[in-house]
């Protein structure tokens, strides 16, 4: 019997813990563009007992990625395919925003519909900022997002230098775009009796939540937290147990939708408690 393989793209906060949590019972394939954090996460996953294989990856680069899948598969049966890789606008320029956010995860979603098992789940994280970014593009764009193919997405005139104001939009349009492209995979993964939904976090305590929340937009961040009817900031585990729950048996009739997890952010903001301006 061919081992079952869970695949975590993305090995930060989130993708650690998910892993973790995924990965007992299973050969645990974790992919980053990072050597060493892939280095440091694979071995304590190791000396905890698990079956843990690593491959780089540069998630914005379209032959990379199908060599990740290609490399998934040879691994074994892939039964769980989770992304998490991504770029806070507190951490790059538009254009890398737009290679990570918005091509990576179109291109690990044409690849990984070709190779996950049926009966496969996957999971990508989004963001509460795509729920922001909701019917503030018009149809044609939202469109062209969710049908251009990956390999093509970084030449939509959207894409291009000067298009957008800055990485804080560049971030919104790609997270709308993941959204938008889960529930178009979702025919596609379907056909191979497989599920794939997104999650939206808000705001984690993850490194990269806290580089934001020390950004120029931390005072923003701080206020939507305050404002939220949980009143406090997400954490990794919360996300993990989201993830586990769309990636389990208990989810078996739910695809190509976005889980909101976001601590009641959007809610207070759609329900006039917080003007975000």
């Amino acid at each position: 019997m061919a081992e079952q393989v869970v695949v975590v793209v993305g090995v930060g906060g989130m993708g650690e813990l998910i892993a973790e949590r995924q990965g007992a019972g299973k050969r645990v394939l974790l992919a980053d563009f990072s050597e060493a954090s892939l280095t440091r996460v694979a071995e304590r996953l190791t000396g905890n007992g698990f079956d843990v294989l690593t491959h780089p990856v540069d998630v914005s680069d379209a032959d990379s990625v199908a060599a990740l899948a290609a490399a998934a598969a040879e691994a074994g049966e892939i039964v769980q395919f989770v992304h998490t890789a991504g770029l806070s606008p507190a951490q790059a320029p538009t254009e890398a925003v737009l290679r990570v956010d918005l091509a990576g995860v179109a291109l690990a979603l044409e690849e990984f519909g070709r190779v996950i098992a049926p009966g496969g789940a996957g999971v990508v994280i989004a963001s509460m900022a795509g729920h922001f970014a909701a019917g503030r593009f018009p149809a044609e764009l939202e469109q062209s997002l969710t049908t251009t193919p990956a390999r093509e997405l970084l030449s939509l005139p959207i894409a291009q230098p000067g298009a957008l104001p800055d990485a804080g939009a560049a971030y919104s349009l790609a997270k709308r775009a993941n959204q938008l492209r889960v529930a178009a995979a979702s025919l596609a993964w379907g056909e191979r009796g497989a599920r794939v939904n997104s999650i939206s976090p808000g705001v984690i305590s993850t490194p990269m939540g806290q580089q934001e929340l020390a950004s120029e937009s931390g005072a923003g961040m701080r206020a939507m937290i305050q404002a939220s009817g949980t009143g406090r900031i997400g954490t990794p585990s919360d996300i993990a147990a989201a993830a586990a729950f769309l990636l389990g048996p208990e989810s078996s009739f739910i695809t190509g939708t976005d889980l909101l997890v976001d601590g009641g952010v959007v809610a207070a903001v759609r329900n006039g408690r917080l003007n975000l301006g």
